[in-house]
């Protein structure tokens, strides 16, 4: 059949058909050799397009992209002949798909035929249109009378595309717009076959019919807001200044209807309606979920009509799937727990493929990595209430069992993983990186969990998650996270007099208050686990609880009590024959004394540990603790052994596949090599620490490696580089919050740019060092900051700054007990006094730092003192003398 366009044979008829040597059945049908003439203009192809809105914003990239798409091309390019935009009800495909067609048309020469437009009602069932009855609508708007349109749906698809192919032959391109298409059956029939007619389609689902896929997501919170202004100021003038006047409340707004375009103009609408109703109302009014919903709906316009023509065409299967995923309390779910939801015997697989038609059909989202799904913050609303009406039929109640069993057995196994010992774990992950992975892909959902299902009535779900999550947000340092977790599990344990649960629960909120350096939180949390253990005679756990207390009563400072903490720790652990928990007791009773400069005792604390872990097999303390043994060596220069300590303990981490420990070990090596001067050696420890570190995500550890770094690259003249290591390790402390780390690189900057004599730019990095301190509550780190901010307000000659500086440097490191930087920083305060000629103070501060040598036993320091107060004491006498 070779098909030929409408010609102008007959204008008044305004359309002829010449037909020879074919099959005649009323109205031509069939032919051998059918002409189809068109008469000289065409018009009706112009009329169907719906007028496009004024009120259009946040589609800027998707125009682009379909309009690239529909854009003629040059002669040998290929074209893209079909595009079609998939999205949720309410999004918004229709009105983009007529702005693009509006401006496609009026762009010159890409559309000279026109645009025909054909709504299917895809998703309604009383208005759906067939591909029969669209052609019929396409070909009148084509020119051809009813007389001449075939009855079947092959002959009528024959004649439309033979229509097209003639408009497209006479340089009469055509677009074509298919709206609201529910599947490839209704829609490929309208199809042009020709090569150059283009098509636009849209669906809510993805459709297979070999078009340029585009998916079209919501709007974001500018473009949403802007949305509700354009469309309230279109009804009620530019005088309706509501959106500008209440910006918060627009935000709420914006927030609550998620972004759908639908939404927007609904509540745009309903403050259309009353110009007096602020926008504050209409906020608070949907913030109650079980009825926004209801509350986003206006005459015929309504969100979950919408949603209704969508869930309508969903199998019983599909439709149970749908309605159990709001159980899921986080933002995504995994397919492994929406197969958890399905049943106790759900094949993932068919389980997955379900959840790819729903997101084909747009119900839900595919999530940021494959295997995750989420729903629009109104889908889930919507899907929730037919969830709870279908609570019985689909088993409501042991879905949501289920789903909380699977994360708190999986939140269990993946803890194993983190603790030290290897024998001790599933076979549910191969390894610790599967582990952590996991949680930090279900992360949201566990936390969410711990609360929901308190509120459900499981409150040993609660604790348990809480419990499995503590050493993993530990690790990751979600600090907050783990105070609210623990701190809701703590008042379950309570309310159900569960002391063994509080003791253990009360010992997770202590370590966690000590790492965002709530100490005395910390400290009472800590002190009452040890009373609860103690009473309930569970010596192992008063053991633990006494080794968090001595940690936090060293970060206080408080060490004395901190070594006694840790004594009676190690002794609880020796009475019980727990070697490795004595061991990390020893271990952490040798870092107590190394903060006392009790360097000795502290090397026989981590000796009497290696022994005991080795006993044990407990490889992963064993590394740990010689590590810490390392760092002691070093204290007392002993650097040969410490740097064969660190290169055993890199080696026992690597053989227990711990790539954290690992790094940590290296940044450790790296700080003794640097104190031989194998500074080359050094950088390339600290190198390939930060790359470890940074590799499992402990931005807190790769910050300090960069700051060793950065020490080492000063030690050999690579300042550039110095500066950027500091620089970096400053910037990651502040995005994590970490106030304290923050102000240590700060000062390690500004004491790279004192070595390159850049005295105003150090001056201004320990301004902030010292800000940070102050802010933190840090007296000993606002004591080091003054002193070396001291130091370069003497090298630009500020000595009235620098005097200041040295003077609150003094009284601090006095209230902290670090009498030896106290010495130094009176030794320095003497040095600047005598600069500006005031000797009867230096000679007092020369007095005052002389004492303090000699009471730590500081010889050398002390007559260094000594005779800098016999040089301003002769000085002053000269100046007399003059």
């Amino acid at each position: 059949m070779d098909g030929r366009a409408l010609s102008e044979n007959d204008p008044a008829a305004g359309a002829s058909n010449e037909i020879s040597g074919g099959v005649f059945f009323h109205a031509v049908i069939q032919g051998r050799n059918i002409t189809v003439q068109l008469p000289q203009k065409i018009t009706p192809a112009l009329s169907g397009l719906p007028t496009a809105s004024p009120t259009f914003t946040g589609r800027d990239i998707h125009l682009d992209e379909l309009l690239e798409d529909l854009a003629p091309r040059a002669e040998g390019q290929q074209p893209v002949l079909v595009s079609a935009v998939a999205g949720l009800a309410g999004v918004g495909k229709t009105e983009l798909a007529v702005q693009v067609a509006n401006r496609a048309r009026q762009r010159p020469g890409w559309f000279p035929g026109g645009v025909l437009f054909v709504d299917l009602f895809g998703y309604d069932a009383e208005r759906r249109l067939s591909p029969e009855q669209a052609l019929d609508g396409l070909l009148r708007a084509l020119g051809i009378p009813g007389e001449h349109i075939p009855n079947s749906l092959q002959d009528r698809t024959r004649l439309y595309r033979s229509v097209l192919a003639a408009f497209a032959e006479q340089g009469q391109r055509i677009l074509v717009v298919i709206d609201n298409a529910s599947s490839a059956e209704q829609s490929c029939p309208l199809l042009p076959t020709d090569g150059t007619t283009a098509t636009l389609i849209t669906s809510r689902h993805i459709l297979n019919v070999g078009a340029r896929l585009r998916d079209l997501d919501t709007l974001n919170d500018a473009a949403s807001i802007e949305l509700l202004r354009q469309a309230l100021q279109q009804s009620r003038g530019d005088a309706d200044t509501r959106v500008a006047d209440a910006p918060a409340a627009a935000a709420a707004i914006a927030r609550l209807c998620a972004g759908l375009p639908l939404a927007l103009r609904i509540a745009a609408a309903l403050l259309a309606d009353t110009p007096r109703r602020p926008l504050s109302s209409l906020a608070h009014a949907l913030e109650a979920e079980h009825s926004r919903l209801d509350r986003l709906r206006r005459e015929e316009a309504a969100v979950r009509a919408a949603f209704d023509l969508s869930y309508r065409l969903l199998d019983d299967a599909h439709a149970r799937l749908f309605r159990l995923l709001p159980l899921n309390p986080g933002p995504d779910v995994s397919t492994e727990a929406a197969t958890h939801l399905v049943g106790k015997d759900a094949n993932s697989i068919q389980v997955e493929e379900a959840l790819q038609d729903l997101a084909r059909a747009h119900l839900i989202e595919n999530g940021h990595v494959w295997g995750r799904w989420r729903l629009h913050d109104l889908v889930r609303l919507y899907a929730d209430e037919h969830g709870r009406d279908h609570a019985d039929r689909d088993q409501r109640p042991n879905a949501q069992s289920r789903l909380y069993d699977h994360y708190e057995h999986m939140a269990a196994v993946a803890d194993t993983h983190i603790t030290t010992r290897p024998s001790a774990r599933s076979s549910v992950f191969p390894n610790r990186d599967a582990a952590l992975e996991w949680l930090d892909a279900e992360r949201d959902n566990l936390l969410a969990s711990v609360t929901s299902a308190r509120v459900l009535g499981k409150p040993a779900t609660s604790t348990a998650l809480a419990l499995s999550l503590a050493r993993y947000l530990d690790l990751r340092h979600f600090y907050d996270s783990g105070i609210s977790v623990t701190t809701t599990a703590l008042a379950i344990v309570r309310d159900t007099g569960d002391r063994h649960g509080e003791g253990k629960t009360l010992t997770n909120l202590g370590n966690v208050l000590a790492r965002v350096r709530r100490f005395d939180e910390a400290l009472a949390a800590q002190t009452q686990a040890v009373a609860i253990f103690r009473e309930i005679g569970n010596r192992h756990l008063e053991g633990t609880a006494l080794s968090n207390l001595g940690n936090i009563l060293q970060e206080l400072r408080r060490f004395e009590e901190a070594i006694h903490a840790k004594g009676q720790a190690a002794s609880v652990f020796r009475e019980i024959g727990h070697r490795s928990g004595e061991g990390r007791a020893l271990s952490g009773l040798g870092d107590a004394f190394q903060h006392v400069r009790m360097f000795e005792e502290a090397i026989a604390a981590y000796t009497q540990a290696a022994r005991a872990f080795r006993e044990t097999d407990d490889r992963h303390g064993e590394g740990q603790n010689v590590g810490s043994l390392g760092i002691a060596l070093r204290q007392v220069h002993r650097f040969e052994e410490a740097i064969d300590a660190h290169t055993q303990a890199i080696d026992i981490v690597r053989a227990t596949g711990h790539r954290h420990e690992e790094g940590m070990a290296l940044s450790n090596l790296g700080l003794a090599l640097h104190d031989v001067r194998r500074f080359n050696e050094a950088i390339h420890a600290h190198t390939q620490a930060v790359g470890i570190l940074r590799e499992v995500g402990d931005h807190n550890h790769e910050g300090m490696a960069l700051s060793n770094l950065g020490n080492a690259l000063a030690q050999v003249s690579r300042f550039d580089e110095a500066i950027n290591a500091h620089t970096q390790a400053a910037d990651i402390f502040r995005e994590i919050g970490n106030r304290h780390l923050e102000g240590t690189a700060l000062s390690n900057l500004g004491n790279t740019l004192q070595e390159l004599c850049r005295y105003e730019e150090a001056i201004h990095a320990y301004s902030k060092d010292l800000t940070v301190c102050r802010e933190i509550g840090d007296r000993f780190g606002e004591g080091q900051t003054l002193h070396n901010l001291g130091l370069a307000l003497q090298q630009v000659r500020r000595y009235g700054e620098a005097i200041i500086a040295h003077t609150q440097a003094a009284d601090t490191f006095r209230d902290t007990g670090d009498r030896h930087v106290e010495g130094t920083a009176l030794l320095n305060l003497g040095n600047e006094l005598a600069q500006v000629r005031r000797f009867d103070e230096a000679i007092d501060a020369f007095t005052q730092a002389a004492r303090v040598f000699r009471k730590i036993g500081d010889r050398h320091r002390e007559e260094a003192a000594l005779l800098a107060g016999t040089t301003a004491h002769n000085e002053r006498w000269l100046l007399k003398d003059q």
